[in-house]
Order: C-alpha cells, then structure tokens, then sequence
C-alpha cells in the first residue's frame, strides 16, 4: 500500500477526533455537536466553512490555482438509535445511540484528507467536502440538496465511501452500475368484520386475509417480474387482535420493498396493490394500501467509477480492487448520483480483530452493537481521497 506518510504520522490526531465522536453519537438531524467538531477542525486548517445546509450539514470548501474544476467527496455523521454493548473507554455515553455504522470513520478518513489537502495543496481546482446529516433513514442528501448543494457548490463529480465488514483491510470495492437497492416501506390495513372466535361465520377474519396476502406478494418476485431483475418484498410486521377469542375488526400489515431499478419497483408497487384489493374482494374484507419511496437505487457512474478504480489501484495496487457486489441495503448517497456524476465504493474493514479491549461478544458488523470502526482506515481511506481530488482535478 502506498499511503501518505504524513497522513500515517497524524493518524492519532485524526483517531481521537474519531472516539470523541463515536462516543458522543447523534441521529439524524441532530447532528449539532459533531458538526460543530467538523467546522472546528476544518477553520483550524483554513478551509472556508458552510454550516446548516440539510439543518446540520456542514460543507468544507478548499481552493486553489486557477482551474475551474472541482470534485466533491461525501461522508456521513448520523448515529443509530441502537444501544452499544462495547465497553472500551470511547464507548457511546448516550443511552441508545450508537456509531454503529462507521460514520463516526466515514468523518475522520475524510477530515484526514482535509487536513492534507490544506497544508499540501498539490491540486489546481476547488474541493467541496460534504459533511451530511442524516443518512440513517432521514434522507440528509436530499435536504442538502434541497437546500441548494449543488447550485450553492457546483461540482463536476460527486464520490462516497463507506467502510465494509468483512473486507480485508488494504482492499477496495466498486463496481459500475447499480451497488445498492432501493428503500421503500409499504402499510397494508385490512378492514373485516369482526365477530367471536366461536361464531366465525358471523364475521369477516382479516387474519387469513392478510396469510394469503403474504403468500401471493411472493408470486409477484417469482412470476411478475423477469427472473434476472432484483427484487425483495419483506412483510415484517403483522399487528391484529387484543383477545384469543375474539375475531378482530382490522388486521395491519407493514414491510419494506428493495429493487435495483425504479422500473421494477413501479411493478411491484402496482402488482402489490392489485394483489392486496383483490385479496380483501375475494374475502369480503376491503383495504388501505400505502406505499412510501424512500431512497432510490445507488447506481455508479461509469466513467467515475473508473476513474476512481484507477486511482485506487495507484494507492493498493490492482489485484486489492475487488468488484463491488450489489447489495440490498439502501444509501441516500443515491440522491446525490441522481444529480452529478460519481460513484460510491466500499473499503474493507476487516474482520473485527482491531476491535480493544472491552468490545461485545458479537461480530463486528455494521448496525450491531458490537461494532467498531477500524481506525487503521483512516490514513488509507484519507490518502485515497487526496489522491482522488490530486488526479480529478488533474485532468
């Protein structure tokens, strides 16, 4: 690996920035005190600073020469509203609330690479980095940009990163194209006819109902749509009755719906709607059906992607750039692609030995309470920033 010395020689400044956070975790758009962290640190290193964009988004600008070009690089600050088991001396002090995803890395690896770029300044351009709220399910980038992000901040290119149990340290994954799914919720309130449980004639069940709702919303993956598209409908939560002998009036019915194409996605959604009308018609129950979009698909740029490839097999050689495997977990980065070009990849985080003493008992996976970020991430996520915004800008 070719990391930046000097980034390896400051890694322990960088660290403890990061524990402070981890241990001082905040959800979604509440992000007041790691932002203010941020903002510190970026006006010590004479980046001009931009605060509340997205409510509490803070973006760092940093120019120098004369070109015109510009990039933007992207990590996220929320926490998750999980309790931690860790027991290490940087363990969260809030009850309930929990790094447990590596935001708290995502911000150091990129206040690395800041504090580089200021003091080294070997690029001719303008470099825009994004410190965005709300990635855990409040869509950050979408207010961000919402708030004008890309008007305010024109960039040419956008790029993420996000840190991948389970992946080696030293390795790189992205691949062009569709990476992650899209995210969508879906609430399904079935109306019956209640009636005693002895005397079920008497009524309509809204329980069996809602089984043969189940069952026939995973006809529409397996016969609706094409064998080779992506797609998951989850029921996850099925709510009805307050008695044993009772047949209740309503019976609820929530889940979520993940896709790699917006395509797919509105035939599932119709497909789902017309099972679950015509389900209660055959019954003689009828129904609410709401669904809710939340993030679409993360699809990588092709010419980005690589680009970026390029670069980082400058930094851990071409064989430790590995293809990055759709996954269908969801990222508002998503948003950000939808506007400018760019591309989102992962970077390894081992297997969990770097975890100190006092860590759970769990593995160390992302939205477990026994996670921990990797802290020797941070001067090679940081040295593959730099020399990402040295060659982009380069061009």
């Amino acid at each position: 690996m070719k990391v930046i010395d000097a980034l390896a020689l400051e890694a322990a400044g960088i660290v403890a920035v990061r524990r402070d956070i981890h241990a001082h975790p905040e959800l979604s758009f509440e992000e007041q005190r790691t932002a203010d962290v941020v903002a510190a640190k970026l006006t010590e290193w004479g980046i001009e600073v931009h605060r509340g964009m997205g409510r509490t988004g803070v973006v760092g600008v940093l120019k120098n020469g004369t070109s015109n070009r510009t990039i933007g690089l992207r990590a996220d600050m929320d926490a998750l509203p999980m309790q931690e088991f860790n027991q290490f001396p940087h363990t969260s002090q809030h009850a309930g609330k929990m790094h447990a995803c590596g935001h708290d890395g995502h911000v150091a690896m990129l206040l690395a690479a800041a504090q580089h770029l200021s003091r080294v300044k070997n690029f001719d351009g303008t470099v825009y980095f994004i410190f965005q709220p709300a990635e855990e399910g409040g869509g950050g980038a979408r207010e961000m940009m919402n708030d004008g992000l890309f008007t305010q901040f024109p960039m040419q290119a956008v790029f993420g990163m996000h840190n991948w149990p389970g992946l080696e340290v030293g390795k790189f994954a992205l691949s062009a194209g569709p990476v992650m799914a899209s995210s969508n919720e879906f609430k399904i309130t079935i109306h019956g006819k209640g009636s005693h449980a002895a005397l079920p004639h008497n009524g309509v069940d809204p329980v069996p109902v809602a089984c043969q709702m189940v069952q026939a919303f995973q006809t529409i993956i397996s016969r609706n749509k094409k064998p080779l598209d992506a797609g998951v409908i989850s029921v996850t939560m099925i709510h009805t009755g307050e008695a044993t002998n009772v047949v209740p009036d309503v019976c609820e019915m929530q889940g979520t719906v993940r896709t790699f194409s917006v395509e797919v996605l509105d035939l599932i959604e119709q497909r789902m709607r017309e099972v679950a009308q015509h389900t209660c018609a055959a019954f003689g129950a009828t129904c609410s059906f709401e669904f809710e979009r939340n993030y679409p698909p993360t699809v990588n740029h092709a010419a980005e992607t690589a680009f970026a490839q390029g670069v980082m097999a400058s930094v851990v050689g071409e064989h430790n750039v590995v293809v990055q495997e759709p996954t269908m977990g969801a990222e508002d980065f998503s948003y950000m692609l939808q506007a400018v070009p760019g591309a989102y990849c992962f970077i390894g985080n081992g297997d969990g030995v770097h975890r100190e003493m006092g860590h759970g008992e769990g593995p160390c996976t992302l939205h477990n309470p026994n996670y921990d970020f990797n802290d020797d991430l941070i001067p090679l996520g940081g040295t593959y920033w730099v020399r990402l915004v040295e060659a982009w800008l380069a061009q």
